[in-house]
């Protein structure tokens, strides 16, 4: 049941990964062509072999980069690991208990390194690999902008400020989302993500 549902909540949400590539005038559906040209065919592949294993980890994908745009921007500031001088953003109790799909974007990153070395962002993998899931799910397609900058810092204490909990009622969830921006059919398909993955 779930599956058939997919595009329905897909398209508007991809709308809302459109706006979150398309914030800085820096970035382009071509910004890798010439540095690392199988980059795109390279995360593809590795995506499609993940969901291939585990068809909800596309949906994963799409809500581990909702999580990274929501606090600070697209900026791949999830994805930093705690260190013994840092706390990131990945440990935080709204993120530790819901978002999962780090394994796979790192292990995609370590196969994009490879290729092109220190030229990908964690960020633009995440991006991409969040957009091929949804396609492999069966939702729709789009041109990912990329030459997103990523982040060496994290901004766990807004992890609590804007990603919603399970304790936000309708009020709470409509409030949230507005201050951001973004509609009530916004927030219906953004959170609708969470039922599938």
């Amino acid at each position: 049941m779930a599956n058939s549902l997919l595009p329905t909540r897909i398209v508007p949400f991809a709308l809302l990964l459109v706006f979150f590539g398309i914030t800085s005038a820096r970035l382009s559906t071509n910004y890798y062509s010439y540095s690392c040209p199988n980059l795109l065919p390279t995360v593809k592949s590795m995506v499609a072999s993940a969901v291939a294993k585990e068809p909800r980890i596309g949906a994963s994908l799409l809500h581990l980069f909702f999580h990274d745009c929501f606090v600070n921007g697209c900026d791949g500031s999830i994805l930093l690991d705690d260190t013994a001088t840092f706390t990131g953003e990945k440990t935080a109790k709204a993120n530790n208990n819901s978002v999962r799909g780090f394994e796979l974007i790192d292990q995609i990153k370590s196969a994009v390194e490879q290729l092109c070395p220190a030229i990908v962002s964690c960020a633009d993998v995440l991006a991409i690999s969040s957009r091929d899931g949804v396609v492999l799910m069966g939702g729709p397609t789009w041109e990912v902008k990329l030459g997103r900058r990523d982040s060496r810092t994290a901004r766990r204490a807004l992890v609590k400020k804007y990603i919603p909990t399970p304790s936000f009622n309708l009020s709470n969830l409509i409030s949230n989302f507005s201050a951001q921006g973004f509609s009530t059919k916004d927030l219906v398909a953004l959170t609708g993500n969470y039922l599938i993955h």
